[in-house]
């Protein structure tokens, strides 16, 4: 799939099948991570994936946001180093490119969580000097709405020619 096609088609999953993601595939995932582009080649993040159906249960009774990351094949906890100023924005890049390449191979996935989730790093012994930023199941989708359309604002609504409030149409 073309990176813009996977943009454009990319949905939320929630509910995950009982099917293991091949491996190469999880590597490649954490590979698009890595490679992101960061602000001044910082790389504030920091990758632990989790395959431990224990603790993805754990996780998914954490996550108010997420509680099917318990039925996951795998999630994501990406933690960021505090003292980063670029650490939210570098880590959300490596989300978005974690997310559109297990799209593009048929591997649904959500964001799951916000800063602050003291009893992740606890469960996934973060030390202090980091924070986690989202927890990102995996899993190949029960179902992919055939057809469905994005709810998105049009163009015109969102983008401007030259100066703010110039319609770019």
């Amino acid at each position: 799939m073309e990176v813009y096609e996977a943009i454009r088609t990319v949905l939320a999953v929630r509910e995950f099948q009982d099917k293991p993601v091949p491996e190469a595939l999880e590597v490649k995932i954490i590979e698009a991570a890595r490679l992101t582009a960061s602000s001044r080649n910082g790389q504030p993040w920091h990758f632990i994936v989790v395959h431990d159906r224990d603790t993805l249960r754990q996780l998914g009774a954490i996550m108010t946001s997420g509680r099917y990351n318990a039925q996951a094949a795998f999630a994501i906890v990406v933690a960021i180093d505090k003292d980063s100023p670029f650490g939210v924005s570098d880590a959300s890049r490596a989300i978005q490119s974690m997310v559109l390449t297990a799209w593009a191979e048929g591997v649904g996935s959500n964001w799951t969580g916000w800063i602050g989730m003291t009893e992740v790093a606890a469960l996934m012994n973060i030390p202090d000097s980091k924070d986690v930023l989202a927890v990102v199941p995996f899993g190949y989708p029960t179902h992919v709405p055939i057809g469905s359309k994005k709810n998105r604002k049009t163009v015109s609504e969102v983008a401007h020619r030259d100066q703010f409030g110039h319609r770019y149409s």
